[in-house]
């Protein structure tokens, strides 16, 4: 079992930055692949960024060039430094673990563990 605590969302104005954090207990962090998903108020959830256990990264088209995924296995935790932030960017927004993974984005069907979700609310 791995429990995962998501912090960092808030209110910020559009520009601007926010660092979602996702603090993991349980079984060994640097064993999975761990990504971020987030669902807009009406619409599905979908796939932001992911992180290889070799720390190889993607990211959905949308946030390229604007999100960084990062790990900490020392503090097994994982972060998503959001900058330029945008209004569409307005979502909860989730930490995810997936033990098998290949590559590409995470698919909600693969994830074996989740966040209880972080509230990000970007102004225009």
């Amino acid at each position: 079992q791995v429990q995962l605590v998501e912090s960092g969302g808030g209110l910020v104005q559009a520009g601007g930055s926010l660092r979602l954090s996702c603090a993991a207990s349980g079984r060994t962090f640097s064993n999975y692949a761990m990504g971020w998903f987030r669902q807009a108020p009406g619409k599905e959830r979908e796939f932001v960024a992911a992180i290889s256990r070799i720390r190889t990264t993607y990211y959905t088209d949308s946030v390229k060039g604007r999100f960084t995924i990062s790990r900490d296995n020392a503090k097994n935790t994982l972060y998503l430094q959001m900058n330029s932030l945008k209004p569409e960017d307005t979502a909860v927004y989730y930490c995810a673990a997936q033990l098998s993974y290949y590559g590409g984005r995470l698919s909600d069907g693969s994830v074996d563990y989740w966040g209880q979700g972080t509230q990000v609310t970007v102004s225009s």
